[in-house]
């Protein structure tokens, strides 16, 4: 999929509070056009963030995993499609009709503009094999997460949210235009903190990835604008 390497980078503003969120997203307004705002930033401030970072330009992936029943998620994601979101995320373990009814919602509360996008987690990135076979589930990861994926697909999912370890695998699963974003991504040398799936941003981008998500590596480096372009300068694959 043809993308700007800054449109391939979500910086995920995993900060307490609003005056830290629009502190770094401001410091990285140069750079970085993607934000993600996950459940302990949205639990703290809401979603008006959501709106005044979309009214700002500000692009945003709503990264709150939902996984309920269907109709909970649909009305859900109608909500969160009036706020102006570029991305929203659910767990493709909630089934076919949860991600369906997502789906539907989506697309009808677009209106006349751009519609959010739904995207399927398969297996979170802090989960190695011996953690799903704690919840009962003994298939291999790579064949679960393609497996989810390809649900996903089925259920009219636009991408899902995937290790970079499995994106070569769902590259060649996946219709081309299906998006790969995947967290658990590390420069080199950083640490992987409660990742166990990780990848540096180039080989991520190289396995498959259409976009990725980078977190710590970016708040808490001593520039975060001159780590968001070292990280944007290896999605130039």
């Amino acid at each position: 999929m043809t993308m700007a390497p800054q449109d391939r980078l979500i910086v995920a503003l995993d900060v307490p509070t609003r005056a830290d969120a629009d502190a770094l997203a401001t410091s990285l307004d140069d750079e970085v056009r993607w934000f993600k705002i996950g459940l302990e930033l949205y639990s703290s401030e809401g979603p008006e963030l959501v709106r005044d970072f979309v009214r700002a330009g500000r692009r945003v992936f709503v990264d709150l995993k939902l996984h309920d029943i269907p109709a909970t998620v649909g009305r859900a994601t109608t909500r969160l499609a009036g706020l102006g979101a570029g991305l929203l995320s659910l767990h493709a373990a909630g089934g076919k009709a949860m991600m369906e009814a997502a789906v539907k919602a989506a697309a009808e509360g677009a209106g006349d503009g751009e519609r959010l996008k739904i995207l399927a987690v398969t297996v979170l990135t802090s989960l190695e094999q011996s953690d799903l076979g704690d919840v009962g589930i003994h298939k291999p990861i790579r064949e679960l997460v393609v497996q989810r994926a390809q649900l996903a697909a089925t259920a009219g999912c636009d991408g899902v949210v995937a290790s970079p370890h499995e994106a070569a695998a769902l590259r060649e699963a996946l219709p081309e235009d299906f998006l790969i974003v995947t967290p658990g991504v590390r420069p080199e040398g950083a640490d992987f903190g409660d990742q166990k799936r990780v990848m540096t941003p180039g080989q991520a981008r190289a396995a498959g990835a259409d976009m990725i998500v980078v977190g710590r590596p970016v708040r808490d480096a001593e520039s975060p604008l001159a780590a968001a372009k070292a990280i944007a300068g290896e999605l130039r694959v």
